[in-house]
């Protein structure tokens, strides 16, 4: 299993349309339920936003990049970027409650 975090600054006046593309991530994965992956984003107040994604298996690690609202969701990323994303795998080390179903 497989986590990485993902975190970004947008500019101010495009962090709303980032969001509005994100959730549409989150419906076409709604939509199509598919099994192998979980994902969660945050967003902060200064239009910080941070992605969590966990894959079972590395054949799962190009379900989310794979969708349409995804690939509309980088469609002109960098545009709306003030501070580049910064990737990191992570390793729980504790959790309560926070990602149960």
């Amino acid at each position: 299993m497989k986590r990485h975090l993902i975190r970004y600054k947008m500019k101010p006046e495009r962090a709303d349309e980032n969001e509005r593309l994100i959730e549409a991530v989150f419906q076409e994965l709604r939509d199509k339920s598919p099994n192998g992956v979980r994902y969660m984003t945050l967003r902060a107040s200064d239009g910080t936003f941070v992605h969590l994604v966990e894959t079972q298996t590395d054949a799962h690690s190009d379900i989310i990049t794979g969708l349409a609202a995804f690939r509309a969701f980088q469609d002109g990323f960098k545009d709306r970027c003030s501070e580049p994303p910064q990737r990191d795998e992570m390793t729980v080390v504790g959790s309560y409650r926070m990602l149960d179903e």
